[in-house]
C-alpha cells in the first residue's frame, strides 16, 4: 500500500500554523554546523566559565551539528514565544520567593506542541523533522540569531528586533529546503550596558559572556553548597533571575507589545515557610517541572533558607522554629545554610570551623 503524501508546506502555511499555538515569531536558519556557537563553548568551558553546568557544555560538537540530532538536515525552523505577562500577580504577605517570568507557568509546553505539530506537517510531506525545545541537542539561541530573528545583547539573551528578549525559543530540525535569513540582524544595543550594570553578582564579565559560576539563574539550580559571598545576592529569588531583562530597554520598553494574558495557575511568588515545611513528593508536586539537580528538592529548601536569611523577620515565631529545626537537620548542606540564615537574622552563632569547610567546597 502506497501511502499519500501531502505537498511540503509553504513557510506562510508554517508561520500560520505557529501563530495558532502561541509562537509570534519564525525564521529560518541553514542546518550546517554552528561554527561560532562551537567555539564559544569549548572556549567558555575551557576557561571555566561554564562552572557545573552541563546541558549544550557537555557535547559542545553535537550540541552545535544540526545533522547529529537529524540526518539529513538542511533547514531549522526556529520559533520564538512571549512569556510576558500581561500584569505581575501581587506579592502576598509574610515571607515570599521570587519565581523568574518563565517559570511562572510552563511556557514550553505550547511552544514543543507548536513545534511538533510542524514537524509532524513535514513528516507528512516525506520530510525528516524532529522538534527540539530546551534541549541539550541543539544551541537553540544561535539557530535564531542565524535565522535572523534577533541579535545577542550584551546579557548573551537573544533580543527580538521590536520585542526584547521575554521569549523562550525553539527549532524543528528538518531535510526540507526552505529560504534563509539574509542577515543575521544588526546589533541594536549600542553603548548601553545597562544589564552588566543591573546583574547583582556581576556575572556578566563582558558583553555577551556570563560566568555561570557567579550567575544566579545558575547557581540557585545547582547542586551544593551556595558559595556565601553571593547568598545575600540571592535576596528573595528562589527560581531565576530576570535583573539583567528587566534593566534592558529594548526588553522593557518593546516587550509590552507582545504580552500575554496571565494564565491561570501562574506561579510568581512561593511562601518560603510552607515550602520548608513540606515533604518531597509535594514539592515536585508542585515545582518538578523546573529543573532540579537530580530531581532534588533539597536545593529548593537551600535557596528558601538563604531567603529567609534574608528577608525573615526573626521576631516571628515560626521563623525562629523553622531555622531551629534545619540547624539540626541530618543534611549538612541544609543545616549549615539554616546556621548562616540564623546569624544573618541575629538568631544564633554557627560553628565557624564546620562552616568555613563547606563554603569552601562550594
Amino acid at each position: 500500500m502506497v501511502r499519500h503524501r501531502e505537498p511540503l508546506p509553504t513557510l506562510d502555511e508554517l508561520r500560520e500554523l505557529a501563530r495558532a499555538h502561541g509562537i509570534e515569531h519564525l525564521g529560518v536558519a541553514s542546518a550546517g554546523v554552528l561554527d561560532r556557537a562551537r567555539t564559544a563553548l569549548h572556549d567558555r568551558r575551557d576557561a571555566g566559565l561554564a562552572a557545573d553546568m552541563g546541558f549544550t557544555y557537555r557535547n559542545p560538537d553535537r550540541s552545535t551539528d544540526p545533522s547529529r540530532a537529524v540526518e539529513g538536515a538542511r533547514s531549522i525552523l526556529v520559533g520564538a514565544r512571549s512569556y510576558l505577562a500581561d500584569h505581575e500577580p501581587a506579592r502576598p504577605g509574610g515571607a515570599q520567593a521570587r519565581i523568574a517570568r518563565y517559570a511562572w507557568v510552563d511556557h514550553y509546553a505550547p511552544l514543543r506542541e507548536g513545534l511538533r505539530e510542524m514537524a509532524r506537517r513535514l513528516r507528512t510531506a516525506g520530510q525528516r523533522a524532529v522538534a527540539f525545545a530546551d534541549d541539550n541537542a541543539i544551541v537553540d539561541r544561535e539557530v535564531a540569531h542565524r535565522a535572523g530573528l534577533g541579535w545577542f545583547g550584551k546579557n548573551a539573551n537573544l533580543l527580538l528586533p521590536g520585542a526584547g528578549s521575554w521569549f523562550v525559543l525553539g527549532c524543528v530540525i528538518t531535510t526540507a529546503v526552505y529560504p534563509t535569513a539574509a542577515a543575521p540582524v544588526a546589533d541594536g544595543c549600542g553603548s548601553c550596558h545597562r544589564c552588566l550594570d543591573a546583574c547583582p553578582t556581576g556575572a556578566i564579565v563582558a558583553p555577551g559572556v556570563v560566568d555561570a559560576n557567579r550567575c544566579l539563574a545558575w547557581v540557585l539550580q545547582r547542586s551544593g553548597a551556595i558559595p556565601v559571598a553571593l547568598r545575600p545576592t540571592v535576596g528573595d529569588r528562589l527560581y531565576g533571575c530576570d535583573d539583567c531583562q528587566e534593566a534592558c530597554p529594548p526588553t522593557v520598553h518593546l516587550g509590552r507589545r507582545h504580552r500575554r494574558a496571565l494564565a491561570e495557575g501562574a506561579q510568581a511568588w512561593v511562601d518560603v515557610l510552607d515550602l520548608l515545611d513540606a515533604d518531597d513528593e509535594t514539592l515536585l508536586d508542585r515545582h518538578g517541572r523546573w529543573y532540579l539537580a537530580g530531581r532534588d528538592p533539597r536545593w529548593l529548601r537551600r535557596n528558601a533558607l538563604v531567603i529567609l536569611g534574608n528577608i525573615g523577620d526573626p521576631k516571628d515565631g515560626r521563623v525562629v522554629a523553622t531555622l531551629v529545626r534545619y540547624r539540626n537537620a541530618s543534611d549538612e548542606v541544609l543545616a549549615e545554610h539554616a546556621r548562616w540564615a540564623s546569624e544573618r537574622l541575629g538568631l544564633a552563632a554557627p560553628s565557624r570551623t564546620r562552616d568555613a569547610g563547606l563554603a569552601g567546597s562550594a
